[in-house]
């Protein structure tokens, strides 16, 4: 009996020792319990952008877009895409300034518009059918570099994952994502480690962003532009 037990101690012993190997040999930063970081660090130049959804999306250019009045057939437009000038051609009631607009405004404002042109109480439908103007870029050490069209609402480690995720060599704590904001281009370094354990903001995406994962794998034309931005001294291997 006292042998078995013996066993027991030392098997449990061993057990814990190897957790505690491991645990003493994991990298990166610890994952956060509850609520994960979504605060933007304005020292790795994040205030451009946010973790927080918006609750409703407006229409921009290349948008495809459906509108469908009850009952009138002919008067209905299935899958059109926004053009590049914001507006969206209806039958009767021509074009409509749409880029800006939510679903809702537009139902209201082709409704308004058909009884400008003697339409009785049109009940009117409007639909997003494909988000064309989401577009992101991304590249360097990722498996598949290209551009990828996303839905609103997609985060950094949305983006990595279409792109196949990170190559093996990947800088995890050198991830620059580019925007063009009012005011200019905007650049914030993210720590990807940091973002996958949920200790730091995993941003949500706008269209147009670029996404470079490792620095170095920029042209240089992206580096020469990231020279002449503010957050340039975040970034030390150019």
């Amino acid at each position: 009996m006292n042998g078995t037990r013996a066993r027991c101690t030392a098997r449990t012993a061993v057990v814990s020792l190897l957790a505690l190997g491991i645990a003493g040999c994991s990298s990166g930063p610890s994952a956060r319990v509850g609520l994960v970081d979504q605060t933007p660090s304005a020292a790795l130049g994040q205030q451009d952008y946010s973790g927080v959804e918006s609750s409703t999306y407006t229409l921009r250019p290349s948008d495809v877009v459906s509108v469908t009045v009850f009952l009138e057939p002919d008067l209905s437009i299935a899958s059109v895409p926004v053009g590049a000038d914001g507006n969206l051609s209806m039958p009767l009631i021509g074009a409509i300034r749409v880029d800006g607009m939510t679903t809702r405004d537009l139902e209201k404002a082709v409704a308004e518009r058909l009884v400008k042109a003697d339409i009785r109480e049109p009940r009117v439908s409007a639909n997003v059918m494909q988000f064309g103007s989401h577009l992101v870029t991304v590249e360097g050490s990722v498996e598949k570099p290209g551009m990828y069209p996303f839905k609103p609402g997609t985060r950094l480690s949305g983006a990595i994952a279409l792109a196949a995720g990170l190559k093996r060599e990947a800088k995890l704590g050198e991830v620059a994502v580019f925007r063009q904001t009012g005011a200019g281009m905007a650049v914030a370094k993210f720590d990807y480690g940091a973002v996958r354990s949920g200790t730091m903001l995993d941003p949500i995406l706008l269209p147009s962003d670029r996404i470079v994962v490792g620095t170095s794998g920029l042209s240089l034309f992206w580096q020469d532009l990231l020279k002449t931005l503010p957050a340039f001294a975040l970034f030390t291997n150019l």
